[in-house]
């Protein structure tokens, strides 16, 4: 395993328990942190990448025991934040030639091969003399993660890093997680967006309230969905009864009623079939089911 999780608690000055006896062992390759704003995975991924300390707990790192080595962690280290900021001056190229020059690519020769390497390898080189704070939405999140690839890291951490993306970028971003990932790296892809991990990871985690929900492939997770999905067609009457009575996921129209989808143990009535959960419904079937409950009566 690439990181060992042990014990993790944090609980801010507030009194605020944000992290509650996390205990994971991460594999390399892509995997995936997923749970609803406010879950911990932002509190999480800052003390991964030792920008905060844990009230109690351990973590190993490739072998580093990150609360007594963190320079060696961050020697080996690539972060993209969600909320990653571009120096207005600095043009494409300057900006990831500075992130190399931070990570100690001293020689001058070896750092320009670098940074057009890697912008060939993120689809920017054409954009290159493009002042960074200039380009779109996705060619910023491609230009972040070539800032934290640079030094060649072998964890690479990113938090959120499709959110406000269009379709088509958010899909050419997992892509090239996904081909990284390839490279005996581990990349820790923490998001909220279910897509995210569906297409891209093997194993993935589920907070929520700070602490584990689920931890397993998302295989494992939809297997524990199936036969926890129905499907019912209702009149309009019947909506609000439904809604009140089960977890909805969708609704839509059908003739002169609705076509409604819920997660549940059983539905009584309604003429409700089973069917095929993906992995956004047993997301919901954990958050709902597994951690608040709710009542068939």
């Amino acid at each position: 395993m690439s990181i060992s999780i042990r014990g993790l608690n944090m609980r801010y000055p507030n009194g605020n328990h944000a992290l509650k006896d996390i205990n994971m062992e991460i594999p390399t390759g892509m995997f995936g942190l997923l749970g609803p704003n406010g879950a911990g995975k932002s509190t999480l991924m800052r003390i991964l990448v030792a920008l905060m300390e844990p009230t109690a707990g351990d973590v190993n790192v490739f072998g580093y025991d990150l609360l007594k080595q963190r320079k060696e962690v961050r020697s080996i280290l690539g972060y993209l934040p969600q909320d990653f900021r571009f120096f207005a001056k600095y043009k494409t190229y300057e900006f990831l030639d500075y992130a190399a020059r931070l990570s100690g690519l001293n020689n001058r020769k070896e750092r320009r091969q670098a940074v057009d390497k890697m912008l060939e390898s993120v689809g920017l080189f054409d954009v290159r003399e493009r002042y960074a704070n200039k380009l779109s939405g996705g060619m910023k999140r491609r230009l972040g993660i070539a800032q934290a690839l640079i030094h060649n890291p072998k964890l690479i951490i990113v938090d959120e890093p499709t959110t406000g993306l269009d379709p088509e970028e958010r899909i050419r971003f997992r892509n090239l997680l996904a081909e990284i990932s390839e490279k005996d790296v581990t990349i820790i892809l923490s998001t909220h967006i279910v897509g995210d991990i569906s297409s891209t990871c093997n194993c993935m985690a589920l907070m929520n309230k700070g602490e584990v929900a689920f931890f397993g492939s998302p295989q494992d997770m939809l297997r524990d969905a199936t036969g926890k999905v129905w499907r019912m067609r209702i009149n309009g009457d019947e909506l609000s009864r439904v809604d009140a009575k089960y977890p909805v996921i969708s609704t839509i129209p059908s003739g002169t009623g609705w076509e409604v989808q819920v997660v549940s143990d059983e539905v009584i009535g309604y003429n409700a079939e089973p069917y095929p959960p993906n992995l956004e419904h047993a997301y919901v079937y954990y958050m709902e089911k597994k951690l608040q409950g709710w009542s068939n009566g």
